[in-house]
């Protein structure tokens, strides 16, 4: 019995090694004789006396046998064990293989698996069997176990997991039920939170990425009684095995799901909801802060356009994890991939107030960027550029190019609205200085070549508008659709239409049917202008049928937003109701634009066209009353302030102030419009003002040979 219990004390001792205290420093358990202090540290050393064949390992399991009353495979597990632990990977490697690892189930099944007795005598010579047994299992699974470490470390990586399997297969065997989370042996239970840890490890190393995912799934979804832990590395290493293992998982099976749960669709869904899992166990409580969660977990939901749900998790971190500073501007990040400009722009207010960061460059950028695309922030974007120019001057010469290039694009959006030609015409100059500064920083910047190109174009330069065209497409390799399509505007601008409608097809044959969009509507713009009309009518036909079927396929909005480069069916509608009204087909132009308002209710465009549809009729009232209501909906819409001029100016000397007034504004919005310019034309002729009149007949016409199918600015 004493010497039982001292194989007991050694057994639940660490992994690392013995005790000291089993067996004694003059006891060699290979050949049962003494030996000196100097012959056992030389045995611990790993010197070729500590080496054993096979007729010394049946003597050792002989010995340790008869010593401490242990079965063939117990006595193995505890010599193979000692030699593993003394560094003697092949020797333990070769104890470890005379062990029946059934043989040694079929002996432990029975009493783990009896159900303890009503009466107490015999409930206590159940637990000590039950206690007993496990100690049995505990051995011997740990021999496996080790067995499959020393398999790995020769380099045996498939050899080694088919063993680490077993372990867990033989647990799965012994415990029917799952693992009890009481009246488990603690070093049993050790065992097997290894063995399930290490086997999809095993598995990744063998090649064999089918059978790790089964690994893991059957690690999170059995009952192994895995502490929180243990159970939180599985999780995160499942989820990056997920993300950049380069394997495309299958769902669960259906028998591990339960009835109304969210069931994954594909690797990502999977990793996103065991991110989820383990941020909420921090949260909880349950385990220790780990920041490269949520750097997994901000990979996933971009990858997907969730940037929305990121935000909500960032918020939800607790103080004191990150800086406010560092939170403020991840945010806004999510909230501008979210197309939330304004909730973005408000946090890097904060962000660069100046108690925070003021000079914080990446801030100064990013708020720039987004004032960049809209008007009404446009004089803000100019302030927030300028400061990331001074901050820069010390920096590399990339940073400042992205500087200068927002800052012309602010400067080209503020001359929009610019209260005065003259005003108009210096931000532009600016613009144009501040993005050509910007390319010779950095000559090879393919967007500052596009929006160089734009703003030549809106500003009826052609010629260079058309070079820097190919320059952005030559810089791209040709590989981006909108390149494409500006050069197709800019030909059309030059009235070489043929020309940009063989740059159009080009385009369509080296682009992906699903981005074909944009490409189908300017072709079909580029038939009506060449007056072919039932060209263009299968034209639009062609972007309608690839409009729908994506419609199916994705839905109409794409992670909550309308996505930039693509066409809606709504446009595609409205512009065949354009179409049939200029053929004077009443009624299919009324029956697309009914199936426009079906799916806009309440649009500027459609209501301008119904008022045109009136006007056409001499309808006048019922006009005037479209284009008004289309001015409610959108106050800035310029066709309808246009429209609403020219059909004053034709109603008698006493509508000339106010058409006047219309037509002055809409060319406040659109200083490029030609038809604004025409009609304006009209009312000072009917005023007897000619001199004006002729400028703006002559600006008309300068502007309709310059005139593109499309506005650049929906590039």
């Amino acid at each position: 019995m004493a010497t039982a219990a001292a194989a007991e004390e050694w057994d639940s001792g660490s992994e690392a090694g013995p005790t000291g205290d089993w067996p004694p420093p003059a006891f060699s358990p290979v050949n049962g004789k003494a030996r000196t202090e100097s012959e056992a540290g030389a045995s611990v050393s790993g010197s070729s006396e500590a080496k054993v064949d096979d007729g010394n390992i049946q003597e050792a399991e002989s010995s340790l046998r008869e010593g401490l009353s242990l079965n063939y495979e117990e006595a193995r597990a505890l010599l193979g064990r000692l030699e593993y632990q003394r560094g003697n990977v092949e020797a333990a490697l070769r104890v470890f293989d005379g062990i029946d690892l059934q043989a040694a189930i079929q002996r432990l099944q029975p009493p783990l698996s009896e159900k303890p007795l009503s009466k107490r005598s015999n409930k206590l010579r159940s637990d000590s069997s039950n206690s007993g047994s496990q100690h049995a299992a505990s051995l011997v699974l740990e021999a496996i176990y080790l067995k499959s470490m020393s398999l790995q470390k020769l380099g045996k990586a498939m050899e080694a997991a088919k063993q680490c399997k077993s372990v867990l297969d033989a647990v799965e065997s012994i415990f029917q039920c799952g693992i009890p989370g009481v009246m488990v042996e603690q070093k049993l239970q050790d065992t097997v939170s290894k063995s399930v840890e290490l086997l999809p490890e095993l598995w990744k190393q063998a090649g064999a990425y089918q059978e790790a995912l089964v690994s893991y799934r059957r690690a999170l979804l059995s009952q192994w009684n895995l502490d929180d832990e243990c159970c939180t590395r599985i999780q995160k290493r499942f989820a990056v095995f997920l993300l950049y293992g380069g394997v495309e998982a299958s769902p669960p099976s259906l028998a591990s799901q339960t009835e109304g749960s969210f069931v994954p669709r594909n690797n990502l869904e999977e990793a996103i909801l065991l991110l989820m899992i383990l941020l909420k166990k921090f949260f909880l409580g349950k385990t220790y802060w780990d920041p490269s969660v949520m750097e997994h977990l901000t990979f996933a939901l971009s990858m997907c356009g969730q940037t929305s749900v990121l935000a909500k998790h960032l918020e939800e971190v607790l103080p004191g994890i990150y800086p406010r500073t560092e939170r403020w501007y991840s945010l806004s990040l999510c909230y501008f991939a979210a197309s939330d400009n304004e909730a973005a722009l408000n946090l890097l207010k904060k962000l660069l107030n100046k108690n925070e960061s003021p000079n914080d460059i990446m801030a100064l950028l990013l708020a720039a960027k987004i004032c960049s695309s809209s008007y009404h922030f446009a004089s803000d974007g100019v302030e927030y550029a300028r400061r990331a120019v001074k901050d820069a001057e010390s920096l590399d010469g990339h940073l400042k190019s992205i500087a200068l290039h927002f800052l012309g694009c602010c400067l080209a959006k503020k001359s929009k609205i610019a209260s005065s030609d003259h005003q108009r015409s210096l931000l532009q100059t600016e613009a144009l200085k501040s993005l050509n500064e910007a390319r010779s920083l950095d000559h090879h910047n393919p967007e500052v070549i596009f929006d160089m190109a734009i703003e030549y174009a809106e500003q009826r330069n052609m010629h260079v508008a058309l070079k820097c065209a190919k320059d952005f497409i030559d810089a791209t390799g040709g590989s981006v659709s909108k390149g494409w399509r500006l050069l197709s505007l800019v030909l059309s601008a030059q009235q070489r239409y043929s020309e940009a409608e063989v740059v159009t097809d080009a385009a369509l044959d080296e682009t992906a049917k699903w981005e074909q969009g944009p490409l189908l509507r300017v072709r079909a713009k580029l038939k009506v202008a060449q007056s072919l009309p039932m060209e263009a009518v299968e034209a639009y036909r062609a972007l309608l049928a690839l409009v729908q079927a994506q419609r199916k396929a994705y839905g109409t909005v794409n992670n909550g937003i309308e996505e930039e480069d693509k066409v809606s069916e709504f446009e595609v509608w409205q512009g065949l109701a354009n179409l049939y009204s200029s053929l004077s087909y009443w009624r299919d132009a009324e029956i697309c634009l009914q199936k426009a308002k079906a799916l806009k209710a309440y649009s500027a465009t459609t209501l301008h066209a119904e008022g045109k549809m009136h006007e056409v009729r001499e309808q006048i009232q019922n006009a005037l009353a479209a284009y008004f209501n289309a001015l409610s909906t959108e106050v800035e819409h310029v066709p309808s302030k246009v429209s609403i001029g020219a059909l004053l100016s034709k109603q008698g000397p006493k509508y000339l102030p106010v058409a006047r007034c219309f037509l002055s504004d809409a060319l406040r919005l659109e200083p490029m419009n030609r038809m604004a310019w025409f009609y304006l034309g009209k009312v000072h002729q009917h005023d007897g003002r000619l001199t004006d009149a002729v400028d703006c007949f002559q600006a008309a016409s300068m502007l309709e040979d310059s005139d593109p199918v499309e506005r650049f600015r929906l590039l």
